[in-house]
């Protein structure tokens, strides 16, 4: 007997009807955690169970070796599924909260033309809550947020740090002023490229176009490529149509590939980024705050002025710790008209509304000259179980 032989048409279309088949069951498995969502609000469970995790995820790799696939392969694919379920049944939960922010479309601005990292970061952070855009184009960052005060935008999203290079000051300089409230969060892959219009080298490029953000996170690999002109734009956006109506082979534009393609341009080099995972963090502002269920994890940001005296800002921070509340996040400003005074802003992650946050605000709002909370929002960073911890 010999082996049966198929052709590559059969085997194509076996592999397409198990992508469908894979598809179907994804979107089954998505309906089934908004059911345990539901049953989460009868019992007042949060929404993630690690240990449940630990237990699922072990399980599934026991079966994948079963199945000839290891480990790292399944838990990869699991991962990335438990935090679509996580993200997807917060949404729903946030919905029922605050139903008076039900709308099927919302009018968002960011920074840059269509195919900015704040553009993409919006579709993506708007996608989960299957929610559409009116999508609009600002040129400065205080463009972005005067768009949300005035009413001409339902929600403006701004970058707030960098894994690369670190916190975008101006975006924190703004905020110090905006009467706006945040209200979401999202961390986005930064993939930089090297982008041209035409055909050309990397030895050939003189001129790069960017937003200074990303020239600051690829200073190594563009000190490589020796005396080469930086030329700083509004947005990436804007750095690839110019590079796009320029059409020569000296210049090109640091972006996003799939951007890219938007103005017809394509990656001459890829993966130029000082750091192999660079990260943005995003956040959402709108003119009302947002109630967060206490089913959900929850961040709160503040800002506070101490007083200019040793050991003023320590004393703060040990309310923290007294209460065992986690800060992820602190940084200093300084208070633009008052030389040497500093804004400190702060992330904790604990909700607004919770006893412990409001003892921490009575706290602090003693031993601060000025304390003022920039909004409560849901975390939307779901840390990965490891299935091979015992912690849990």
């Amino acid at each position: 007997m010999t082996e049966q032989q198929y052709s590559l048409d059969d085997i194509r279309k076996n592999v397409s009807r198990i992508d469908n088949e894979i598809i179907k069951l994804l979107a089954e498995r998505r309906q089934l955690s908004l059911e345990v969502a539901k049953s989460k609000i009868q019992t007042a469970k949060p929404v993630r169970d690690q240990g449940r995790e630990q237990e699922l995820l072990l399980r599934l790799i026991d079966t994948g070796k079963s199945k000839q696939l290891d480990a790292q392969y399944i838990t990869q694919i699991f991962h990335t599924i438990i935090e679509d379920s996580v993200l997807f049944q917060q949404a729903y939960l946030q919905k029922l909260t605050n139903p008076e922010s039900l709308q099927p479309v919302a009018r968002v601005s960011f920074l840059g033309a269509k195919g900015s990292y704040s553009n993409l970061a919006s579709r993506n952070y708007f996608s989960r809550k299957q929610t559409k855009l009116v999508e609009i184009s600002c040129s400065t960052f205080r463009d972005v947020l005067s768009v949300v005060e005035t009413g001409n935008a339902d929600y403006g999203v701004l970058p707030i740090e960098n894994t690369s290079s670190g916190s975008i000051n101006e975006v924190y300089d703004l905020l110090q002023h905006t009467s706006l409230s945040i209200v979401g969060e999202i961390t986005q892959p930064i993939e930089h490229c090297l982008l041209t219009a035409v055909d050309t080298t990397v030895a050939q490029i003189d001129t790069l176009y960017s937003h200074p953000q990303p020239h600051q996170q690829c200073s190594e690999y563009l000190h490589s490529m020796g005396n080469i002109s930086q030329e700083y734009c509004s947005s990436t956006a804007e750095a690839m149509k110019m590079v796009a109506e320029l059409k020569k082979p000296n210049v090109a534009a640091i972006g996003n590939a799939s951007s890219g393609e938007l103005y017809g341009l394509a990656p001459l080099k890829t993966d130029i980024a000082n750091q192999q995972e660079n990260f943005t963090r995003f956040i959402v502002v709108a003119r009302k705050p947002v109630e967060v269920t206490s089913l959900i994890p929850a961040k709160t940001t503040l800002i506070m002025s101490t007083a200019q005296k040793a050991g003023s800002l320590v004393e703060c921070l040990l309310v923290l710790r007294t209460l065992n509340i986690n800060m992820t996040k602190l940084e200093s400003r300084p208070v633009i008209g008052n030389p040497w005074e500093e804004m400190f802003y702060v992330d904790v992650e604990v909700n607004l509304k919770s006893d412990v946050m409001q003892e921490a605000l009575d706290e602090l709002t003693r031993l601060t000259r000025f304390i003022k909370v920039l909004g409560c929002y849901p975390s939307e960073n779901v840390v990965p179980v490891d299935p091979y911890d015992g912690s849990y």
